[in-house]
C-alpha cells in the first residue's frame, strides 16, 4: 500500500482529507458495501487527496476487510488512514480491542479521536479527567513506538474550549507530548460560530506548534465558512467529505471547500491540474451512495453555473465575468442556459450557439420560436429541465431536423382479472422511411409496453436503440384542481454508454405525454448519433 502525501508534503499548502466513507456513511439513508468503498477510495485517489479514512476497523468487519483490501492495491497520492478512539477508560492498551483492530488493519496513518471537552469525559465517558489524558497519551505514544503517523481528532473541541478553555487544551498539549503528528481540532457538534474560530485557534497556537487541522460539521450551516476561517489563521489540514455527506446536517462539504481553496485564497489544495476532476468526481460518488445531487450544489452542481433570466444570459454574451464568479471549466463543470418563458432573445442566441444553430440573430423567425417556447412553457412544458426536447424543439423550428420515424397507429390494451392480476399491451404501427412497422409487446404497464413496442420496432433499423435505457421516470401534475382530467407533465432521463439526457412531454393523457417524452428521447440519441 503506498501513497503520496505525508505531513511534509511540499507540493501542497492545506492537505485534503476525506471521511467520507467512514463519517459520510453515517449520514442517513448512506450505506456503503465493501465495493463502493473501494470505488470511492479509487476515485478520491483519481482526485488527489492527501489522506482517505477507510473506515473504523474496530467497529465493523466490513470496514476492516476494506483495510486488507487496501493492502493489495497502489495508491498514486492518498495515504489510507484508520480512525479509532483513545483506550477504553481501565482498560490496559495492549488488551484494547480498538487498537489491536487498527494495528490489524496495517496502516500507517492513524486518526485517533479523544474528549476534549469535560462536560463528555464526565457524562459521556463517566470518567475522571486525569484518565481521559491518560487515555491520550497512552494511545497515542504506544502506536507511534509502532511507527504510525498519528492524527490526534480533538473531539468536541471548540464546545470544550467554550465550556473549560484550560482543560481543553490541557488535552491538546498531552496528545502533543504524547506524540502526535497532527492536532485535529473537531466542531463535533457543528454550533461554532465563523467569529469564534479565530481567536481559538490561537490561544491552541500559543501552546502548541504541531501542524493543525479542522474538522467542521454543519449543523450551523457554518462548517464551509468555520473551515475556510481556520485555514486563514494556519490550519494546513481540512477534514470533510465528498457533497457533505455526514450524520445530522453533515460534515464540511469538500466539493466546496477545495475550489474555495484553490480559486480564492490561493492554496494548493490537489496536485496540479486535479481540480477540473472536481466535478466528476462529486457525480460518480453520488451515484455510487445512491443519493440524489443537490442541483444548485456550489461549484458541482448540474444547476451551479445555469442562467435564466434574459438580462443576465444578455450580460453573459459579452462577458461571463458579469454574472459568474470563476470559469466552471476550472472545477469540470459547464456553463447552462436555460430557455424558458423568462427568456429574451439572448437566452435563445446563447442556446443556438450552444448547439451551432446557424440562426439569424434578431428576425422575425427568431422572435416566433421565443414565443412558442413560452406558450408551451405556460402549459407546463418545462424546457429548462429537459435540454434534449429543447434541442429538438429548436432543431425542428429552424428547420435543422426530422423526425426519425412517424407514427401512424397506437393502441394500448389493458386487461385486469379476477385474481387482480394487471396486463398491458401497446401495439404500434410506425413508418420509417418508405417502410412500414408493425408491433405489439407486452410490459408491467402501459408505459414500459409503449416503451417496449416502440423499441421492437425500431431497433431492426436503428440497432443503437437496444444500448440505451430509461434512467428515470417523473410524473407531475400541473393543475389539480381538474380532478382526473389534470394536465401531466413526465419528466424522462434516458442513459446510453457513454450520455445521459432528458425530456418532457405534457398532456392531459399520461400516455400521451409519456409517448412525446420517449419519441424525443429515441429522436434525440439518434440526432446526436448523425452529428457525431
Amino acid at each position: 500500500m503506498t501513497g503520496g502525501s505525508s505531513i511534509g508534503d511540499k507540493n501542497r499548502d492545506v492537505l485534503i482529507y476525506d471521511t467520507t466513507l467512514r463519517d459520510g456513511s453515517q449520514g442517513e439513508g448512506l450505506a456503503f458495501s465493501l465495493e463502493d468503498k473501494i470505488k470511492i477510495a479509487k476515485k478520491l485517489d483519481y482526485l488527489g487527496v492527501s489522506y482517505i479514512e477507510g473506515g473504523w476497523p474496530g467497529s465493523n468487519p466490513k470496514d476492516l476487510e476494506f483495510f486488507v483490501e487496501a493492502q493489495k492495491m497502489e495508491w498514486q497520492h492518498a495515504r489510507i488512514t484508520a480512525f479509532s478512539s483513545t483506550r477504553k477508560p481501565g482498560v490496559g492498551i495492549e488488551h484494547d480491542s480498538n487498537i489491536k483492530a487498527l494495528l490489524q488493519a496495517g496502516v500507517g496513518v492513524a486518526a485517533i479521536f479523544g474528549k476534549a471537552w469535560d462536560f463528555h469525559v464526565l457524562r459521556a465517558l463517566e470518567t475522571t479527567l486525569e484518565e481521559n489524558l491518560n487515555m491520550v497519551r497512552e494511545t497515542i505514544s504506544y502506536l507511534k513506538d509502532r511507527g504510525l503517523e498519528v492524527l490526534f481528532d480533538a473531539e468536541h473541541f471548540f464546545d470544550g474550549y467554550k465550556n473549560n478553555p484550560q482543560y481543553a487544551l490541557k488535552v491538546l498539549e498531552t496528545a502533543a507530548a504524547a506524540g502526535a503528528d497532527w492536532l485535529i481540532l473537531c466542531d463535533t457538534n457543528g454550533g461554532t460560530m465563523p467569529w469564534e474560530i479565530e481567536s481559538i485557534i490561537k490561544a491552541v497556537q500559543q501552546i502548541s506548534q504541531l501542524p493543525l487541522g479542522i474538522h467542521a460539521h454543519n449543523d450551523s450551516a457554518c462548517a464551509v465558512s468555520n473551515s475556510l476561517v481556520a485555514i486563514k489563521q494556519g490550519c494546513c489540514q481540512v477534514q470533510g467529505t465528498i457533497n457533505g455527506y455526514g450524520e445530522r446536517c453533515g460534515n464540511v462539504d469538500l466539493c466546496a471547500i477545495i475550489p474555495n481553496l484553490e480559486l480564492k485564497l490561493g492554496k494548493k489544495a490537489l496536485p496540479a491540474g486535479h481540480l477540473k476532476y472536481l466535478s466528476e468526481v462529486s457525480h460518480y460518488i453520488g451515484e455510487v451512495a445512491n443519493m440524489p445531487h443537490y442541483n444548485s450544489q456550489p461549484f458541482v452542481g448540474y444547476g451551479a453555473f445555469a442562467h435564466k433570466g434574459g438580462i443576465h444570459v444578455n450580460a453573459l454574451l459579452k462577458d461571463a465575468l458579469t454574472y459568474e464568479h470563476i470559469d466552471p471549466e476550472a472545477v469540470g463543470n459547464h456553463r447552462r442556459v436555460l430557455v424558458s418563458e423568462l427568456s429574451g432573445i439572448s437566452n435563445l442566441l446563447y442556446k443556438a450557439k450552444e448547439l451551432n444553430l446557424n440562426i439569424d440573430n434578431y428576425d422575425d423567425e427568431t422572435r416566433k420560436v421565443i414565443r412558442q417556447i413560452k406558450e408551451l412553457e405556460s402549459q407546463g412544458l418545462q424546457f429548462e429541465g429537459a435540454d434534449a426536447s429543447l434541442e429538438l424543439f429548436l432543431r425542428k423550428a429552424f428547420g435543422q431536423h426530422d423526425d426519425f420515424f412517424q407514427l401512424k397507429n397506437l393502441k394500448l390494451i389493458i386487461e385486469k382479472n379476477e385474481d387482480d392480476d394487471i396486463t398491458a399491451e401497446a401495439v404500434v404501427k410506425l413508418l420509417v422511411g418508405d417502410k412500414v412497422f408493425h408491433t405489439a409487446a407486452e410490459g408491467d404497464g402501459p408505459v414500459n409496453a409503449l416503451d417496449n413496442s416502440l423499441r421492437k420496432a425500431l431497433t431492426e433499423v436503428y440497432p443503437e436503440i437496444a444500448k440505451m435505457h430509461l434512467s428515470d421516470y417523473k410524473v407531475r401534475v400541473l393543475d389539480g384542481n381538474q380532478g382526473t382530467a389534470a394536465r401531466v407533465r413526465v419528466l424522462i432521463e434516458s442513459a446510453n454508454e457513454t450520455n445521459q439526457w432528458s425530456t418532457v412531454g405534457v398532456s392531459e393523457n399520461i400516455i400521451e405525454a409519456s409517448w412525446q417524452a420517449i419519441v424525443d428521447s429515441i429522436n434525440y440519441m439518434l440526432m446526436k448519433r448523425d452529428l457525431s
